[in-house]
């Protein structure tokens, strides 16, 4: 089983996993992946958004595979595994069935069914044994800090993320469900053991490095700045001109301006995850952070609803619970200072507007 470290590009930041097959006889040395994808596909953008992408089982020289890998500056590592000349057998048989031209496409689920669970499942499941992991695990894992492990460095790819993401994936997972990332495979793989009629043997019987991770090693592609540190310079401004605005009266004008901003780009990433409860993808459906990036924020555009005392009350009760559900799901970076900073122009606006009713 090959494992390759990540790339710069954010389809390869996780890493990859292919499967190295040689026949020595025949001259033959190929790798194997289920990676295959074209963003030429007829609307793969909003497929991917939906879930409905489909990727293709590949097959290519070993040789060019490796590199590829090396031309992009990302670490590769083989592990031999421990097989019978009949296991061997059935994966062949399996590999070369499962790239028929009717077998070889399927429906790519990012933590369930993606390059890494496929590999692992035609070697594991064409086994005379069963396979069995070390119990030592992360019981606290979940699909979000798993990912983030591997997108520390690129931080803006990981707010798309975990704004997408929802409560679900703050749930712990099981030893199997932590192998979507190609890493973890190769760790428990190394670890485990096959347990066969006459006895049990490690799964890998070697292990090393292709292309060693201190020799290269990818460049994350990076944006000035982080999600975290906008957020602040902006609740910083928002609050100032809330404050300035009450001194000097002119100034309003550009506190509204700068919240019609707000709000028109926040109601629009609220139809973003409107539609994601419609996606095939899983952890996607109930995100509490839509209280927040909320469709009906751009309905502040209209000044009857910015003067409406329902309107207004609605969004604090939205925000609000945005608050109280952050103890359930971890939000993306930044977001509970933009929320912060909504909430205190909506408080901003409440007070504004029992004043006027006041001096009635």
């Amino acid at each position: 089983m090959l494992t390759c470290g990540p790339g710069s590009e954010v389809y390869s930041l996780y890493g990859h996993t292919a499967i190295r097959f040689q026949n020595l006889t025949k001259g033959e040395d190929l790798a194997i992946n289920y990676g295959m994808f074209s963003f030429r596909q007829r609307f793969f953008i909003l497929r991917f958004v939906f879930g409905l992408t489909d990727y293709e089982m590949g097959i290519i020289p070993f040789n060019a595979f490796l590199a590829e890998y090396q031309s992009e500056g990302r670490w590769v590592k083989e592990q031999t595994l421990n097989l019978t000349p009949t296991e061997k057998a059935n994966i062949q048989k399996a590999l070369e069935t499962n790239y028929l031209a009717e077998n070889r496409t399927y429906r790519y689920n990012y933590f369930y069914d993606n390059c890494t669970t496929r590999a692992r499942d035609i070697l594991v499941d064409n086994l005379q044994g069963e396979v069995s992991y070390p119990s030592t695990s992360n019981p606290d894992a979940t699909y979000r800090s798993m990912t983030h492990q591997w997108n520390e460095d690129s931080r803006w790819t990981r707010l798309g993320n975990d704004l997408l993401l929802g409560v679900k994936a703050d749930q712990p997972t099981e030893k199997t469900e932590q192998q979507f990332l190609p890493d973890s495979l190769s760790h428990d793989f190394d670890l485990a053991t096959i347990n066969r009629t006459g006895g049990s043997e490690k799964l890998v019987s070697t292990t090393h490095w292709l292309i060693p991770p201190t020799v290269v090693s990818a460049k994350h592609s990076t944006f000035p700045g982080t999600p975290q540190g906008y957020a602040t310079i902006l609740l910083a401004i928002a609050a100032i001109l809330i404050i300035v605005a009450h001194i000097y009266a002119p100034i309003r004008i550009v506190s509204l301006g700068l919240y019609l901003l707000l709000f028109s780009l926040t109601g629009l990433c609220g139809f973003i995850l409107l539609a994601m409860i419609f996606s095939q993808h899983p952890t996607v459906s109930l995100n509490f952070q839509i209280l927040i990036l909320n469709p009906l924020n751009t309905l502040f555009l209209f000044q009857r609803f910015r003067n409406s005392h329902k309107y207004i009350h609605l969004l604090t009760i939205c925000y609000t619970l945005f608050f109280i559900l952050s103890f359930f799901q971890q939000y993306a970076e930044g977001i509970i200072l933009l929320a912060s900073c909504l909430l205190i122009y909506l408080a901003d606006r409440i007070y504004i507007q029992k004043r006027l009713t006041t001096n009635r």
